[in-house]
Formats: C-alpha cells, structure tokens, sequence
C-alpha cells in the first residue's frame, strides 16, 4: 500500500472503472497508461503499466525487490498481501527456477488482478491462495521453508500494518530458511513505524530501513534471519547485474543501505 494523491472522484484527465469482482470495494483508476488498484479509497494498493504489465511500476515496490542484492537464486518467494500482484509476477518471470506463493485475504483482489492486472494462473511454480497470511505463517509446513518472504499488509484505511505484533514476525522469521530474508512495506510517519521495527527484533539478526527517493512515506524494511557480510563493492556489482537484467534501480538500493547503516 502507497499514499498517493489520486482520488477516485477527482482525478483530471483519468480514465475510473469500478471493477464488479465478486467484490464491489475493488476499484481501479487509469492515468497516462498505468491502471491503479484501489479497496473503495483513494489509497493507491498496487499499479501495472499498461504496455508493460510485467514491470514494477512504483518505486516502493521495486524496493521490496532489494533482497536481489544478498541471494541471486532463491527456491521459494513467498508474498504475503498480493496488491496489483506486481511483485507475484515479476518473481514468476525472473526467477524460473523458483516457486512463487502469493498470500491474500480478499477474493476480490485475486480476481481482479487475474482480470485487471495480468496475474497468470496458478501452475506448478506459481500458487495464489485465499487465505489469512497469520495462518500462513503459522502452519508448521511451512517452517524454514522460505527463503524470501515479502510483507505489504494493508487494509482499505492504510492503518498501518493489519498484522505487526511480536509473535507474528516470529512466526515469519520461524518460515524461513537458515539464509533467509524478509521485506516489509511500512510508513516512515505512521505512529507504528518505531512499535514494527520493535516488534522484528527479536526475530532477526539484522534489519535495515530504505527510504523512497521520490518522496513517497514509504519505507522499506529488509530483516535478516542470519546477519550477511556486507561488502558494498560487491554490493554495487550485483546492483549493476540486476540492473542489466531487469532494469531495476538497484544502485539506489546500496546507496541506501549504505546510508542507513552510517547513520545507525
């Protein structure tokens, strides 16, 4: 979820459909060729570039991706909160060797993003389920199973995080692999921003913070289940790799975990 000024009722020059999935909260507008998602307000829950359905349009969500920097060939991606499911099918594409699960609560937005947002059908890599992602992350099949686990809980509201308590990233962290990593959409000026990173602690070795560089209030957490020997030279190489092979900003991401950590 991003804070975004584009209402539904007001925005010039936009094209708006209400989008009647099973659901009648889900909504989208579409502004200079990019299709926005929305739960009945005027809060942006994900985008796709039209001509370019398979693109990570906004910047906080290409941040969520940074975890590309640590582990180049992860074996399972799980999302919890599928959005416009932009990051479900950027991990299909780029990542053919890996499994992809994708974790949502509202059947309306997994149909809409098969309708509206170019979400393939589930087959043998990719696995979409309705289902509450505290289920998930609780159900002891999946434990050290995961090797990157992404987190954009959001209800229509944006009231923070729906699930951020103590026992919920611990039951996140328990779901990955020994090398794993988590990444987590939070606001930087929300009250729960300080009660989140509280809150991961205890259950990772290491977090570090990325904010937007467009002036979003979206902040990126990236959790480490085991700390990983930070090399910024190699750091940049691979940056540079992901960026040849996927257009990612990637160079911004180690800009920015490089500030973080000088100013921790």
């Amino acid at each position: 979820m991003i804070r975004r000024s584009l209402l539904l009722t007001s925005v010039a020059g936009s094209h708006i459909n209400t989008a009647i999935v099973s659901h009648a909260d889900v909504t989208t507008t579409e502004l200079d060729g990019v299709r926005y998602l929305h739960l009945g307000t005027e809060w942006v829950q994900g985008a796709m570039r039209l001509r370019k359905p398979d693109v990570i349009e906004l910047e906080y969500v290409q941040q969520m991706m940074m975890w590309m920097l640590f582990e180049p060939q992860p074996r399972h991606i799980t999302q919890l909160g599928l959005g416009s499911a932009a990051l479900s099918k950027f991990c299909y594409r780029h990542f053919p060797a890996a499994r992809v699960t994708a974790i949502e609560y509202n059947p309306a937005v997994i149909s809409a993003c098969h309708n509206l947002f170019a979400l393939p059908p589930n087959d043998e890599r990719l696995q979409v389920h309705h289902m509450d992602a505290l289920d998930y992350v609780n159900n002891p099949a999946h434990l050290g199973m995961i090797d990157i686990l992404q987190v954009d809980l959001y209800d229509a509201q944006a009231r923070g995080p729906v699930l951020d308590s103590v026992e919920f990233y611990q039951a996140c962290a328990d779901c990955l692999t020994p090398t794993g990593m988590m990444t987590v959409n939070l606001f930087g000026d929300h009250p729960n921003y300080a009660k989140n990173l509280q809150n991961m602690q205890p259950a990772f070795d290491s977090l570090c913070c990325l904010s937007s560089l467009q002036g979003e209030e979206n902040v990126i957490v990236i959790a480490f289940k085991q700390s990983p020997v930070i090399e910024f030279h190699t750091l940049f190489q691979r940056a540079a790799d992901i960026r040849r092979q996927t257009s990612l900003p990637a160079r911004s991401w180690v800009n920015g975990l490089k500030k973080w950590m000088l100013e921790s």
